[in-house]
């Protein structure tokens, strides 16, 4: 089967290919930037991919690597909460190399200085599926696959398996009722949480209280995520099949509740 030719199993439930506001090239900077320490603030205080550490560690020790390539970084991700835990894991220093389509420079500037150690931006731009040769190593992305049509999601697998670069796909919602239920929650969340997002300038609290920007926005993405996030069963379709040296799996970090969905792709056993 090609890359660009794939269509998704049938489902009761079909994803929707809709939009988010963070996918478009307009929206302003700051509000961008809001969106995204939101969401890294939140999986942070929920410790929602924290089980992601040691899966993390077992790609990087399966290929001799202290290298890590995060792709669609946006805001950084989880990332300066979750490098230490990578590091106890496998029991030696790891460097992170957030990447972009496009790199917000300014907040990375910041993620760098947050972080404890190891975490970087690359400025130029990384499509994640043609990911350049001078940026080896295991490839994660988080809360990201999601935003990707299936043949692009295919696409930014085939590119992993064909340079054999192992993956770590991560996903903190699920297109199901409870996790639609969960996200029409999430404005009362951005309130409060807000108070502990770092840096706090007067601009982020006036778009949250007194005109609640930031909690409408939030809300319409995080319906959405849930409309078109990829279910298990999908994912494992996605991966089927591909060229290069990868196999994949799906697990999800807890059996019931909220809990993150993982797509992992390890190199073959020979």
């Amino acid at each position: 089967m090609k890359v660009d030719d794939f269509r998704l199993p049938r489902s009761r439930w079909p994803r929707l290919q809709l939009f988010e506001f963070t996918d478009l090239p307009g929206l302003p900077r700051p509000i961008r930037r809001w969106l995204g320490d939101y969401l890294r603030g939140i999986v942070t205080l929920t410790r929602l991919f924290e089980p992601a550490a040691p899966r993390i560690a077992a790609l990087l020790r399966s290929t001799g690597t202290d290298q890590v390539v995060d792709l669609c970084s946006g805001a950084g991700g989880p990332w300066p909460a979750l490098a230490p835990g990578v590091e106890a894991a496998l029991g030696r220093a790891v460097h992170v190399r957030l990447t972009d389509l496009h790199p917000d420079g300014d907040a990375w500037a910041w993620l760098e200085a947050s972080a404890a150690r190891g975490v970087t931006g690359h400025p130029g731009a990384v499509p994640a599926d043609h990911v350049p040769a001078e940026l080896p190593g295991v490839r994660t992305l988080f809360d990201g696959f999601h935003h990707l049509p299936p043949a692009s999601a295919r696409a930014v697998l085939a590119d992993a398996s064909r340079r054999g670069m192992p993956l770590l796909a991560a996903e903190a919602v699920e297109r199901s009722a409870l996790g639609l239920i969960g996200v029409l929650f999430s404005p009362v969340l951005v309130w409060l949480v807000t108070p502990f997002l770092r840096p706090v300038t007067l601009s982020r609290l006036f778009f949250t209280y007194a005109v609640p920007l930031v909690p409408l926005l939030v809300l319409f993405d995080g319906v959405v995520s849930v409309l078109r996030c990829y279910r298990p069963e999908e994912l494992l379709a996605l991966s089927a099949g591909l060229p290069g040296d990868l196999e994949w799996r799906v697990e999800r970090a807890r059996p019931w509740g909220p809990a993150a969905t993982f797509l992992v792709g390890t190199p073959r056993q020979r």
